[in-house]
């Protein structure tokens, strides 16, 4: 069966969709990235791992796979090649030895001078409070779509049943 011109314009296209735009905008800011942290010889989630032990170090692995929205299966092996790097160190926690805790090296904060001070911001081509603006809009969609998702199915229905009336 095919489709009538008119039934396309209903339709939207690749480029009508959020996700796609925000997908592909990640894209952008890793080839954007890509230049300096193949000098600085790690990956984007290696560096957001350092970055967000800049913001708070000594966390348990846990704590910062929530942070990162990282499961433990995949931190796990992110955290052992910046161990062996020397970036950082893991511990276990002497008061809980079930919990690991994750601590940057002396090298890993010098990465925040090596890295930290080439700022991509006027790459996006955002200014002050246009940048601050898209970074609060972008965090709120994904705490909100994060939210959604834990949502149990059953009370989902209710909603689309109302929409769809």
């Amino acid at each position: 069966m095919t489709r009538s011109r008119s039934d396309d314009r209903t339709l939207p296209n690749l480029s009508d969709f959020l996700c796609f735009a925000v997908y592909s905008a990640n894209l952008a800011f890793g080839r954007a990235y890509k230049p300096i942290l193949d000098e600085l010889g790690i990956t984007y989630t290696q560096w957001i791992t350092i970055v967000a032990l800049w913001d708070k170090d000594n966390q348990t692995v846990k704590g910062l796979g929530e942070k990162l929205f990282l499961e433990s299966n995949t931190l796990t092996p992110i955290l052992k090649r910046l161990e062996e790097l020397g970036y950082l160190s893991r511990r276990r926690d002497p008061t809980d030895e079930r919990q690991v805790i994750v601590s940057l090296t002396e090298a890993g904060r010098r990465l925040r001078e090596r890295g930290g001070q080439r700022d991509l911001i006027e790459a996006t081509g955002l200014e002050g409070e246009e940048f601050a603006a898209m970074r609060q809009a972008v965090t709120r969609m994904r705490d909100n779509l994060l939210k959604h998702a834990q949502q149990p199915q059953d009370q989902a229905a209710p909603q689309k049943r109302a929409a769809a009336r």
